[in-house]
């Protein structure tokens, strides 16, 4: 039975690939932080008894800046394969803790790939480094001939995660090519689903778009509506990094879809899943958002009504405008083909948040009913 061993296993990333690592028949252990509240919601349905000898997935306390801490799981797990997907991902959040974000996105890749060396696993353990799609900062002349970034595309971070991933970037390949270990970047695009976090925007828009529709928001504010992303699906992005694991030789890949949307359709997009059609008027930061029709059974809302409004404060010191990934290698050489577009990711996150608000509406019925009966 192969073991891996996931960090930040309980992200989204972290939980789908767990999923598809023990659908695979492997041993999973997970590395998990310390906190006063219980952050497992996404792979509780993973993890029962830890007292089941048949339980597979196991959980470690650690964090990626105590590399004594790492070096003992990992000396224990002996796994054959590490996914390092922890890290503080947070693009706008990086500004305000930049040293931290150095720490965990930088070093924390650098401890890793130290204890493999430590512990004399170079030839045991393969293992792929959460990169990023930042790397770039969305520079238009270091795109290739098609106009995307591809694996030769030149880096320019334009963030303090930017800059901490780009560390973890060439560390890894220079521990790959200084030690012959098998180790490979992954230059992740935005990837999303119903388990993004609430603060990243794609989940924040259909969290909003659900509120609204609902009656539990008046409206949503954004920041820069013009900024391009090439957003695909995590489940199809954490497939890929087991792909890669198992090449034939260690190599730095592109994971992306090749198309790319602005902020603005992914709005409109996330409306229409639930049969609101809105239109935008005028631009920058007096662009709004109006309700033209609502053609679902399920929701009222008023026409006319002002839904989204833009707010600068959201606006990123240094702004990437676009990010598009040429998927061609991933696609040529290892067979992989994204299962969703962006439409059915955009149906998937609102039907996981329209069914969540709905459970806040039950609450708030709830809750009224207790209040006229005490009166």
């Amino acid at each position: 039975m192969k073991v891996a061993l996931i960090t930040g296993i309980t992200g989204q990333d972290g939980s789908y690939l767990a999923e598809l690592l023990l659908e695979k028949g492997y041993e999973v252990h997970g590395i998990k932080r310390r906190s006063s509240l219980f952050n497992t919601n996404r792979i509780d349905h993973l993890y029962q008894d830890p007292h089941d000898p048949d339980q597979r997935l196991k959980l470690h306390y650690g964090d990626l800046t105590d590399a004594m801490n790492l070096t003992r799981i990992i000396q224990e797990c002996q796994p054959d394969e590490i996914y390092n997907l922890g890290a503080m991902s947070h693009v706008a959040v990086s500004f305000d803790t930049p040293e931290y974000v150095g720490n965990v996105d930088g070093l924390g890749t650098l401890r890793i790939l130290e204890a493999v060396r430590i512990l004399g696993l170079e030839k045991k353990t393969r293992i792929y480094q959460a990169s990023t799609s930042e790397l770039y900062g969305g520079m238009p002349e270091n795109k290739n001939e098609k106009g995307f970034y591809d694996e030769s595309s030149p880096f320019y971070p334009r963030s303090p995660y930017g800059v901490a991933k780009i560390y973890g970037f060439w560390i890894t390949k220079n521990y790959r090519e200084a030690y012959d270990m098998f180790a490979c970047n992954g230059i992740l695009f935005n990837h999303e689903s119903p388990r993004r976090g609430e603060t990243f925007v794609t989940r924040k828009i259909t969290r909003a778009v659900a509120k609204i529709a609902l009656g539990l928001q008046e409206k949503v504010f954004l920041g820069n509506l013009e900024a391009k992303r090439d957003w695909g699906h995590a489940k199809d992005y954490v497939r890929m990094m087991w792909m890669i694991l198992q090449a034939d030789k260690p190599e730095d890949w592109v994971i992306a879809t090749g198309v790319t949307t602005t902020v603005r359709d992914f709005v409109s997009l996330a409306f229409e899943e639930v049969g609101i059609k809105v239109e935008f008027k005028d631009e920058g930061v007096d662009e709004k958002a109006y309700v033209v029709s609502c053609d679902h059974k399920d929701f009222q809302i008023e026409i006319g009504k002002e839904v989204l409004s833009v707010d600068p404060s959201y606006f990123r010191p240094t702004e990437v405008d676009l990010l598009i990934g040429d998927p061609s290698k991933a696609k040529n050489k290892l067979g992989w083909v994204p299962e969703h577009d962006l439409a059915s990711l955009v149906k998937d996150m609102m039907k996981g948040d329209v069914s969540l608000m709905k459970k806040d509406v039950v609450l708030l019925k709830a809750g009224h009913e207790i209040l006229k009966q005490a009166e």
